[in-house]
């Protein structure tokens, strides 16, 4: 990776959501990246910077959501699938290929868990407010909480083991993007579910104890402390409504 080169994330400026996953990899890196919908309208920044990108040439290669990654003239989209080409450039991920498939594996497994926790909050439509949509997502909630969290939970308590004895990071011997996905994904579940993830505290003591690490990584400390880092809110993917957090 050349240190001429430019990283552009398109992405929401008011919200962690699904870009957040790609802003932590960088922050670990410490490399240079712009938010460009962070940026100023004025600055070719905003939502517009988005759209604008949205609707692109019908010739390119468009992406259909944020968050989008430009490189050059290099676009690309999904979450799993920008820091599947980020990691081996930031070294976040092994040289073999078994582990760069298993990464990817595991990414995915990790954005299945994030779409159902948005389903949660939005079970019939993304276009209706939630108010319109109360009553299933308590159905909704009460079924990802019950049975759908702490199946994902233990799929990847188990891929670590005991923590005095088993694996400290999710991939190979040695820290990868996945650990920092892992972060964002149980940092989310505990702000929009407290209850009902301390609840699974006791069963996770090997992913906790990652959590912590991640957080305690100097540049991560230093994001999670800087403005650059949104807060949680009712407007992203992780939100906490207490009707939903059953058992409150």
């Amino acid at each position: 990776m050349s240190a001429q080169t430019r990283f552009e994330l398109y992405y929401w400026p008011s919200i962690q959501g699904r870009g957040e996953f790609v802003r932590l990899a960088f922050e670990d890196a410490g490399v240079r990246y712009l938010d460009v919908a962070r940026l100023p309208r004025a600055k070719g920044g905003g939502e517009a910077a988005i759209l604008k990108v949205l609707r692109g040439k019908p010739s390119a290669r468009l992406p259909f959501a944020p968050p989008i990654l430009k490189v050059g003239r290099l676009l690309i989209a999904q979450t799993a699938n920008i820091l599947q080409y980020l990691a081996p450039r930031l070294g976040l991920i092994g040289d073999t290929e078994a582990e760069r498939f298993f990464a990817q594996q595991l990414q995915l497994t990790i954005a299945d868990c994030v779409a159902e926790v948005h389903d949660t909050h939005h079970p019939v439509a993304s276009s209706l407010r939630y108010q319109d949509q109360r009553r299933e997502a308590r159905r909704r909630s009460a079924h990802f909480i019950t049975e759908r969290m702490p199946k994902f939970l233990s799929y990847f308590e188990h891929l670590l083991g005991q923590p005095k004895k088993g694996r400290r990071h999710l991939v190979g011997s040695a820290f990868s993007y996945v650990d920092l996905s892992m972060y964002q994904l149980l940092s989310g579940l505990a702000y929009a579910f407290p209850r009902a993830f301390g609840r699974q505290a006791t069963s996770i003591p090997g992913l906790l104890a990652l959590r912590d690490a991640v957080a305690n990584r100097p540049r991560i400390a230093a994001y999670l402390n800087s403005p650059r880092r949104i807060p949680f809110n009712e407007d992203g993917i992780f939100r906490h409504y207490p009707e939903l957090d059953h058992g409150a």
